[in-house]
């Protein structure tokens, strides 16, 4: 088993800016970020490869619409997992959720990760 501790999430103001953490256990071979806004589907943000087996092995990967304004990170003494959102826009709001998978990469469809974090919530007021 995996467990996941996110932090991080906040109030901010529109163009602010925040860092979420993710804290892992245990072995990983991807973790990602994704998120959820009220209403709608949960989406991927961005994912990193954390397993050394892999032959992307610390390389990072972004959702399309994401790219720009997020960075993904990963601290590799500490097995945490970065976010750092700049820009933030009110569409942004959402429950930011870790995932992490011992598996696959690449990939966005939630099935492919086993393991998910509680979430934090990230809301940008106009």
């Amino acid at each position: 088993q995996v467990q996941l501790v996110e932090s991080g999430g906040g109030s901010v103001q529109a163009g602010g800016s925040l860092r979420l953490s993710c804290a892992a256990s245990g072995y990983t071979y991807c973790m990602a970020w994704f998120r959820q806004a009220p209403g709608k589907e949960r989406e991927g943000v961005a994912g990193f490869y954390t397993g050394g087996d892999s032959a992307y092995y610390d390389s990072a990967y972004y959702a399309d619409s994401m790219k720009g304004r997020f960075t993904i990170s990963r601290d590799n003494a500490k097995n945490t997992l970065y976010l750092q959102m700049n820009s933030l826009k009110a569409e942004d709001t959402a429950k930011y959720y870790c995932a992490a998978d011992r598996r696959r990469c690449g990939s966005w469809h939630t099935d492919n990760f086993d393991f998910w974090g509680q979430g934090t919530q990230v809301t940008v007021s106009s």
